[in-house]
């Protein structure tokens, strides 16, 4: 940990002149080499005989090269990770009373995805120590009717998903056999697991280049990848009205020009990571000992991407105490935090009338005592260093 003196002079450069948020709004870096994929693009499509087409190159080139990357047989682009999540749960054709375990320490979009497709979210705990859905409550809160177990790759980490997969494979469902795991790794594109990538494992795995996502598409877009070919032929048609296979869909298309920046984001990707995780250990460091937090846990198996850098505070701060640490950090540095996330069933009332009678008790004490503190590739180390000191200043002076 920073000792005095370190914090001091930490503490006596000025303070960042523009707030850092917890997530700042471009959580990649662009370049000049973005700029002029995106122009390259517009320039061919002035042709009028060309325009730019219906899933034109380089669409097909970037799915080629993400597929490539995370090791799956099928990428299909599409123009943001909401509709993914759509077209993974409109795949299995949930009927009436079909149950997908989701985690309730979530953001909105995957319960939704669940609802919108007809089906009933149950609530899965989540593991304390690294926010991903715990296989063993899963084990527990399957029936008959479970159709799905549908983890988030919480805040840039890996779900445990050869033991999420195995408990499907255990307890497979009466009419349709093993119960299928999807990922939903909107905050976790480049992250590793069991020495390969976030996207190989499951049935399909749904990412993210919204604007403040590791990589992003000029600030919307998004991936789906599988090694299931009817599970790619469905995602590939029904983003463009599904007539290939007799289903309703709509238009979720990407565009030529967001494909061009993504494959110059891309084969920036690991150097995005690389940066995170470079400032997040060394933060570690800096925080180490630090009695009142319990910093990010990275299992052994995974390669942390760090979207978020998710501490804990000691049990004695949850909910006010927590809320005040953020609060001297935002007034008095000018460094954001956030709670990232509640049980959605807490802001999303329509997900918990439906949901009505369940409650995930460990995730609601969990989320009270979360913080993320803000990180991004770009940043500096005196500035890393800074956030650092003014952790360890406004713990102290909590005391």
């Amino acid at each position: 940990m920073l000792n005095e003196t370190q914090v001091a002079n930490a503490l006596r450069r000025p303070k960042p002149e523009v707030f850092w948020k917890a997530e700042p709004l471009l959580g990649s870096i662009y370049g000049e080499a973005e700029i002029e994929a995106a122009v390259a693009a517009m320039r061919e499509a002035m042709n009028i005989h060309a325009g730019f087409g219906f899933s034109a190159p380089p669409i097909p080139d970037f799915e080629r090269a993400f597929a490539d990357y995370v090791g799956a047989r099928h990428a299909i682009a599409i123009n943001s990770a909401g509709p993914g999540l759509d077209m993974a749960m409109r795949f299995l054709n949930l009927q009436p009373g079909d149950e997908v375990i989701v985690p309730s320490l979530n953001y909105q979009a995957a319960p939704l995805a669940v609802v919108g497709a007809g089906g009933q979210v149950v609530w899965g705990e989540v593991d304390p120590r690294t926010f991903q859905l715990d296989p063993a409550d899963v084990e527990q809160k399957i029936t008959a009717r479970t159709r799905a177990i549908f983890p988030v790759h919480m805040n840039g980490l890996s779900a445990p998903m050869d033991e999420l997969i195995e408990v499907g494979r255990r307890r497979p469902n009466p009419l349709h056999g093993p119960i299928p795991v999807i990922g939903d790794a909107a905050r976790a594109c480049g992250g590793g697991y069991k020495g390969a990538k976030i996207g190989k494992h499951g049935l399909m795995t749904v990412f993210s280049f919204h604007t403040m996502k590791n990589m992003t598409t000029l600030g919307e877009g998004g991936m789906v990848t599988t090694d299931d070919d009817e599970a790619a032929r469905f995602c590939r048609s029904v983003r463009m009205y599904g007539a290939e296979v007799s289903r309703w869909g709509t238009s979720n298309v990407m565009t030529k020009v967001q494909a061009a920046v993504g494959l110059v984001q891309l084969s920036k990707l690991d150097s995005f990571i690389g940066a995170r995780r470079r400032l997040a250990k060394a933060r570690d460091a800096m925080l180490a000992g630090l009695p009142e937090l319990e910093l990010p846990f990275e299992p052994a198996d995974c390669e942390h991407s760090y979207y978020l850098y998710t501490c804990l505070v000691k049990p004695e701060w949850a909910g006010e105490k927590r809320d005040q640490l953020m609060k001297m950090l935002a007034d008095d540095y000018n460094i954001g935090c956030v709670v990232a996330n509640p049980p959605v069933y807490f802001s999303r009332k329509d997900l918990a009338a439906r949901t009505f009678g369940q409650s995930t008790p460990r995730s609601e004490a969990t989320a009270k005592r979360i913080i993320c503190i803000s990180l991004h590739p770009a940043m500096t180390d005196e500035l890393n260093e800074y956030i650092a000191a003014a952790v360890i200043d406004c713990v102290q002076r909590l005391r």
